[in-house]
């Protein structure tokens, strides 16, 4: 848990290190990352619970499934975004797609790029006056927001590894 790590005690390099006018490299930029295709959501009923869980699939070129459990409303925009439609009043993601483009820019692509204790984390990249930067997102939002932008979508190699099944 994030309450768990002393980051007082993590080790950062002294910002002398870096050459004047250098920025510091971003972390994980020289992650392998994979495009993944959003093959659907669905919903699965526990036995005995009888409360759906709702999840979006996501695959690789290779064949490689990810399950990624997502609330009901992401499930919701997410379908919908596929499926061509709009909601009958802007959603969120409707919404912050257009203040990006509105201010001249682009959602460039989604990257998940990290596994930890079942949770899955992500990233948007957007793309404003030639600028790239990357925002911290849950996965379920950035890939509606990526939807709508027609945005690819990437998924790290690590997390690739840890969390795909084959499918045959």
């Amino acid at each position: 848990m994030a309450e768990d790590f002393d980051y007082d005690e993590e080790q950062r390099p002294d910002p002398s290190f870096w050459a004047d006018g250098e920025d510091a490299p971003v972390p994980d930029s020289d992650l392998q990352e994979k495009e993944v295709k959003v093959v659907g959501v669905y919903e699965h009923v526990e036995q005995g619970s009888g409360q759906p869980t709702a999840f979006v699939l996501l695959r690789d070129s290779r064949g490689r499934s990810v399950l990624i459990v997502i609330g009901k409303f992401e499930a919701m925009a997410i379908s919908l975004a596929l499926e061509g439609h709009s909601a009958d009043r802007p959603l969120p993601y409707d919404l912050l797609n257009s203040v990006v483009e509105k201010m001249g820019g682009s959602v460039d692509r989604i990257l998940i790029d990290d596994l930890w204790n079942n949770t899955y984390y992500a990233k948007v990249g957007l793309v404003v006056d030639g600028k790239s930067m990357e925002v911290d997102s849950r996965p379920s939002d950035a890939i509606a927001l990526g939807l709508r932008a027609h945005a690819r979508i990437y998924m790290a190699e690590s997390v690739l590894e840890k969390a795909a099944v084959q499918e045959e």
